[in-house]
């Protein structure tokens, strides 16, 4: 008999059906076992007696928590606890056989047995990821993770985007030369991608028009704050013939699609946006802040309080979760974003912040020539290093603006995670290069 999911067993309610799954409890009396199974959908209590099933209860006698097996016997209806009004009907399956198929270690690094005053401390849980991830809680991040990039891949495909893999390898730093991951490529250096920017910008050249990529970003950037990590999952979107009004917008469409996936489907009690998203420029965001009371660090840019603190003062007038935050000074952006014709000073444009916490930087890009070699200049880059990005645009490319979302940071967000590393699977940060 084929194995089935548990969930599907329950929806079955009678009959005999094989199961599998790992032991998360196991409670041995005289002659009776029982097992707690656990499997991706669900769990179920199967129930082993000796004396209809003895191999099956000599197998449960030998077992330790998190040991895999497979079980095939009856479903039956479980009997209803006492005292609770409007018992939920469930099922549990009388054993008649059962196989192992593999036997965890007797005890556990980490708890997996998932109580509030028993979790390990986050170090460890990285440590031992793979055990930590068997916690239905901690699997539901990566659901989430799963339907909103449905959700994103469903506007991306309804809207005519053209899906780009891109190198991770350059032979260049992607922007600034800093914070870059050197490495050694056969007799010469090269690099870790920053960003895919140079390459969505090659796609602009090439006339696709409309670009996604999904992929890994690289920065040996030494923090160690909450919410960064020095690998992680880019988003990116590249359009032409538009300005960064219009990518705000489309922006604001993907948002709203991948917020209704994941609500749809995992009936997650979060709050998909509205349009418009608030929109306001940074000095005016600054005047808030000193409005609050809150202290800026730089005139460029925000601190982690002051974002979290802006998330507040946006909430709290526009009862919206999401803000925008565009015209940055030139000090904070780098040579490729387009600058104000009657402010120069000024790039066209923008940090998104969700709940307090910066999720994206876009802006209209610079495909003038001279422009850009200007502004590389002023930026103290080598020209000649930039020659192949700069030859994207000697030979006829349309206007264009871009955007660059961290989809686990929306994550962490949106599921209130007290770290960005708990919405990676395997998180990299300046000490962490393992499991």
């Amino acid at each position: 008999m084929s194995r089935i999911l548990i969930k599907e067993a329950k929806k079955q309610e009678n009959g005999e059906v094989t199961i599998a799954g790992f032991v998360r409890n196991l409670r041995l009396h005289k002659g009776l076992a029982f097992i707690d199974l656990v499997d991706i959908s669900d769990s179920m209590q199967v129930v082993i007696m000796e004396k209809e099933a003895s191999e099956a209860f000599s197998l449960a006698e030998k077992l330790h928590l998190e040991s895999v097996i497979e079980v095939t016997g009856s479903l039956q209806e479980k009997p209803a606890k006492k005292n609770v009004e409007n018992p939920v009907k469930d099922f549990e399956l009388l054993a008649k056989n059962g196989k192992l198929i593999s036997l965890a270690d007797e005890n556990l690094p980490i708890p997996v047995l998932n109580k509030i005053d028993n979790e390990a401390n986050i170090e460890n849980r990285f440590d031992w990821r793979w055990l930590d991830l068997r916690q239905k809680e901690h699997q539901l991040i990566f659901k989430t993770w799963t339907k909103l990039e449905q959700g994103f891949r469903r506007y991306w495909e309804d809207n005519d985007f053209i899906q780009l893999y891109t190198p991770s390898l350059m032979n260049t730093a992607s922007e600034s030369g800093s914070e870059v991951f050197e490495v050694k490529y056969f007799e010469r250096k090269a690099y870790l991608s920053q960003s895919p920017q140079f390459f969505k910008q090659a796609a602009m050249a090439s006339g696709l028009e409309k670009i996604f990529i999904c992929g890994p970003v690289f920065r040996a950037e030494p923090s160690y704050t909450t919410r960064h990590v020095t690998e992680f999952t880019g988003w990116d979107m590249e359009i032409s013939y538009i300005d960064y009004n219009q990518i705000m917008e489309v922006e604001e469409d993907a948002l709203i699609a991948g917020f209704k996936k994941v609500k749809e489907d995992l009936n997650l009690d979060i709050e998909v946006p509205t349009k418009p998203f608030p929109k306001i420029t940074l000095k005016e965001a600054k005047e808030k802040l000193a409005a609050k009371g809150v202290k800026s660090e730089k005139d460029f840019d925000f601190s982690t309080e002051e974002e979290r603190i802006l998330g507040e003062i946006i909430k709290e007038e526009n009862g919206h979760d999401f803000v925008f935050v565009y015209d940055y000074p030139i000090e904070a952006r780098p040579f490729y974003h387009m600058r104000h014709e009657d402010n120069p000073e000024l790039t066209k444009s923008f940090d998104l912040i969700y709940r307090g916490l910066e999720i994206t930087t876009g802006a209209e890009r610079e495909h003038r020539v001279d422009y850009l070699e200007r502004q590389a200049k002023e930026k103290e880059m080598d020209i000649e290093e930039l020659q192949d990005y700069i030859n994207f645009f000697r030979y006829g490319c349309p206007g264009h603006s871009g955007v660059g979302i961290g989809p686990a940071r929306i994550i962490m967000k949106m599921l209130g995670l007290s770290n960005i590393k708990e919405a990676c699977f395997l998180p990299r940060d300046v000490k962490r290069l393992r499991p």
